[in-house]
């Protein structure tokens, strides 16, 4: 199979044929209402089916890159509303009910993953990352390290900082970190977790997959909490985050993400990127983290490195 690209739709006059299409529902919903004609109101029905159809995907299409995660909150709550519109039309208070719950849910997260960005939901509906601002192009050479390197720096530190993204949700590698803390931290290794709300696809996305691995809840950090940790940690490691830890969004005014909270791991001592290739994240943002003095670039299959990781861990305090 194949992935489709995750940039964003961006047609000539785009707000302009979503509100063409808004103002073709509106009229044909109240012809419908007005006119006792059957076949006037059958064929309004039919146009407003078209056109709403045509409305959802065209504004669904437009948002792309990393508001990419808002659309399925947007999308939970909009058919939260429909469910509550359909409770008041059937006088059924439990779909009324149930549809406001959902409707609200996912408008507080959608709330919630726009603060995250230092974004309005208007400008994720509307606009686009891409459309904010141009970046200065990212140069330099990235350094390379392998696993045994990046044992030695995880065992060698005092206080260590875990930071991570979707990359290690989609490999499932939760369990195999969750045993090399365990191993660490058994070996007198300050280990930390620090979370971005938008980390993942939702928030809270990662706090569960650790809670579900068993990793305490009180060594995960939310980002405002552990971002002035990071001068005084030995060693981050990053395991499939990107936007989230883009240094752009702080240096550089001009980025599509300027303004943007992001954990600060370049301020540590050594950070470790373990990523699958160099490739940018969802806001299709080059990342200048990847490229500075104090960066290794650990590039493999998450799972697959974690494990790795995990096992020589463990073999460097067994002998």
């Amino acid at each position: 199979s194949t992935n489709g690209s995750s940039a964003a739709l961006s047609l000539p006059g785009k707000n302009l044929v979503n509100i063409g299409l808004m103002a073709t529902n509106v009229g044909a919903g109240a012809m419908l209402l007005t006119s006792a004609d059957p076949a006037t109101g059958l064929a309004c029905l039919g146009a407003t089916t078209i056109a709403s159809s045509i409305l959802g995907a065209h504004m669904t299409a437009s948002i792309g890159g990393a508001d990419m995660p808002v659309v399925i909150t947007l999308l939970n709550s909009y058919s939260g509303y429909a469910l509550c519109a359909e409770g008041f039309m059937l006088n059924n208070d439990l779909l009324t009910t149930v549809g406001a719950l959902i409707g609200s849910s996912g408008a507080i997260l959608s709330y919630i993953m726009c603060k995250a960005m230092n974004r309005s939901l208007a400008n994720v509906i509307l606009g686009g990352f891409e459309e904010l601002g141009t970046a200065k192009k990212v140069e330099g050479v990235h350094t390379e390290t392998n696993v045994a390197d990046a044992v030695d720096l995880m065992t060698s530190a005092e206080r260590m900082i875990i930071v991570p993204g979707y990359g290690l949700a989609v490999a499932g590698a939760q369990y195999t970190v969750a045993d090399m803390v365990k191993t660490l931290r058994e070996k007198g290794v300050d280990v930390k977790f620090g979370i971005h709300p938008v980390a993942g696809r939702m928030p809270g996305q990662l706090n569960v997959l650790l809670a579900e691995a068993g990793v305490p809840y009180d060594i995960v950090f939310e980002m405002e909490e552990i971002n002035d940790d990071f001068p005084d940690t030995d060693l981050v490691l990053v395991i499939g985050a990107n936007d989230t830890v883009n240094s752009a969004a702080l240096e550089d005014p001009g980025s599509p993400i300027a303004g943007m909270p992001v954990l600060e791991v370049w301020n540590s001592k050594n950070v470790i990127v373990m990523k699958r290739t160099m490739g940018s994240g969802y806001a299709a943002v080059d990342n200048p983290v990847f490229y500075k003095e104090n960066t290794s670039m650990l590039l493999g299959d998450a799972k697959t490195k974690c494990s790795e990781l995990t096992s020589q861990v463990q073999s460097h305090y067994s002998s």
